[in-house]
């Protein structure tokens, strides 16, 4: 039986092949680390890396990796979980799969009682700023490296 309709999957022996297969369009490379970068910084962080899959169907379209309760400032003062890396490959953009990736993301960050969603983006004309506006997040005045850091509120 086929399910059509995106969803989520936990990363396999059987999937890490087409979640290694998925690529961003080349001009959004400098702004998203690829797949098995994701998968590498997964394995090494197991307790706060969540990554799954984006199929729709049996297709895969994307892969997403969430942090879980990371410590934000490295010193136990702040707590944050949200979405680390968003990867939709280049033919299937535009099509509602990276709006289904964030709100996949707050569901599962509700079901564990979280009240704010995290991101980062590289700021510019060609970065994910205005996806993420668009969805709700706002600049927190802050940043992370180059990246603005963006909050979303789950309340």
């Amino acid at each position: 039986m086929t399910t059509t309709g995106p969803r989520l999957e936990e990363i396999t022996p059987a999937n890490l092949d087409a979640a290694l297969g998925i690529r961003v369009h080349p001009a959004q490379e400098h702004a998203v680390a690829p797949v098995v970068k994701s998968l590498a910084e997964a394995y090494v962080h197991p307790g706060t890396a969540w990554p799954r899959l984006i199929l729709d169907g049996d297709r895969p379209v994307g892969f997403l990796m969430a942090f879980l309760d990371i410590d934000w400032h490295g010193d136990g003062s702040v707590r944050r979980s949200g979405l680390w890396r968003l990867n939709i490959a280049a033919g299937e953009q535009g099509m509602g799969y990276g709006r289904f990736a964030v709100e996949s993301v707050a569901r599962e960050l509700r079901r564990r009682g979280r009240t704010e969603l995290h991101v980062t983006w590289h700021p510019g004309p060609d970065g994910p700023e205005g996806f993420y506006r668009s969805l709700g997040f706002r600049p927190n005045g802050e940043t992370s490296g180059d990246q603005t850091v963006g909050v979303l509120d789950l309340v």
